[in-house]
């Protein structure tokens, strides 16, 4: 039987785990001691983000590699991660639980809605409006404007 979001999210497979990274394996992500998150973590920062406020997936990465004294977080892992958390609250919306995991307040790099998360662009960027902020297109890209300004930092 396949495994409900909300199982994914629940595993932590052995993580959080921190490494050294040399400069061959990591050219992309840096060198030094990088963390590979739980997934319970990064939904845990999540939830954190308040009504009105934004975060990003390099946000999280920085509050991660302070919580474990590492240089960065896997990018990768992280994006994961909360696409996971993201994927576990619709389902425990779908089953009527009203206090989920805010995911439509993560954004990608550069304010960029993330289209991989449930609902799909036009869903989180009607959230995003009802939460007060203004949905600009880029191309095929839907930007939050001034995002940097709405930026939560209470990690």
């Amino acid at each position: 039987m396949k495994k409900s979001w909300r199982e994914k999210l629940a595993n932590d497979n052995g993580l959080p785990k921190v490494c050294e990274v040399s400069g061959g394996q990591g050219p992309r992500s840096g060198t030094g001691r990088m963390v590979i998150a739980a997934p319970r973590e990064v939904d845990a920062l999540m939830k954190k983000v308040p009504r009105g406020r934004l975060t990003t997936i390099n946000e999280l990465r920085a509050a991660l590699a302070r919580q474990h004294g590492a240089d960065f977080a896997c990018p990768l892992t992280t994006g994961i991660f909360s696409w996971i958390a993201a994927h576990a609250a619709a389902e425990a919306a779908s089953e009527g639980q009203k206090r989920i995991t805010p995911y439509w307040r993560t954004l990608k790099a550069g304010g960029e809605i993330n289209p991989k998360y449930p609902g799909g662009v036009d869903d989180i960027a009607r959230r995003l409006a009802a939460e007060g902020h203004r949905i600009i297109a880029k191309g095929k890209r839907r930007v939050v404007a001034d995002f940097d300004k709405k930026l939560f930092a209470g990690f």
